[in-house]
């Protein structure tokens, strides 16, 4: 893209997907620690954007291995980040309330390390060319996100068989990670990488629902969705994708 050298290729498309990361995490710290946003809601607009837009950033970078490799170390950093951040090691208020519930870095060892692991697992592991990806990361970032957003807001009627979740979240996230899902399938197939079709589409459409049930489930809450959400996003996925 940048030059005929693959490698060199490579390392600046790192050096700007990280940039991009950075100052969006800069702008939703600097959101937090403003005010601007409820901190929930706030937490929320970090889970929903920061993977999405990383995975925007992916034609950057080349085919081979090395792209996959050097794409999955900015989430990867992330993952060092949260460890050293949920245990003390290192300070940072301002990434501690962009991120967490009740302002407690030991959150940040729980979902934001789940999340940020997931990204990186299924860009190293799956990459541009699997569905896998596309299903795990869009149903963790759009899916639940939106669940927990919608849901919070405009959720009045609890779900059955878990009174922590309400019946909109959960339509919400199935409906938000299957568009998601259907959105970076057409992006990735508009360069080459994957072929669009309808049984991609209804594998897509299983995942969501599938994903959005287990989200919705009382070992979610206990475990942690984002933990929960992308493992059944691969399971399922490699059935039907």
């Amino acid at each position: 893209m940048f030059s005929n050298n693959t490698l060199f290729n490579d390392v600046i498309a790192t050096a700007l997907s990280g940039g991009i990361a950075l100052c969006l995490l800069g702008l939703w710290e600097e959101t937090a620690k403003r005010g601007i946003f409820d901190q929930n809601l706030n937490r929320k607009i970090v889970h929903v954007t920061v993977g999405l837009v990383f995975m925007l950033c992916w034609p950057m970078f080349s085919n081979d291995v090395t792209g996959a490799a050097l794409a999955a170390l900015i989430p990867g950093v992330n993952v060092i980040k949260m460890l050293l951040l949920g245990l003390g090691i290192w300070k940072d208020e301002k990434t501690v309330k962009s991120m967490s519930r009740f302002g407690d870095h030991r959150e940040l060892i729980k979902g934001p390390l789940y999340y940020a692991s997931t990204i990186t697992w299924a860009c190293f592991m799956y990459w541009r060319t699997s569905p896998i990806a596309i299903a795990s990361i869009c149903n963790l970032c759009a899916g639940d996100g939106m669940a927990d957003i919608v849901g919070r807001h405009f959720g009045n009627q609890k779900l059955p068989y878990n009174s922590n979740k309400t019946i909109i979240g959960t339509v919400a996230m199935a409906i938000a990670g299957f568009l998601a899902s259907i959105g970076f399938m057409f992006y990735f197939s508009s360069f080459g990488y994957m072929q669009e079709g309808p049984e991609m589409i209804i594998g897509f459409l299983i995942v969501s629902l599938v994903s959005a049930l287990v989200e919705s489930h009382p070992l979610s809450t206990k475990v942690d969705d984002n933990l929960t959400v992308p493992l059944a996003s691969i399971l399922v996925g490699s059935f039907v994708l």
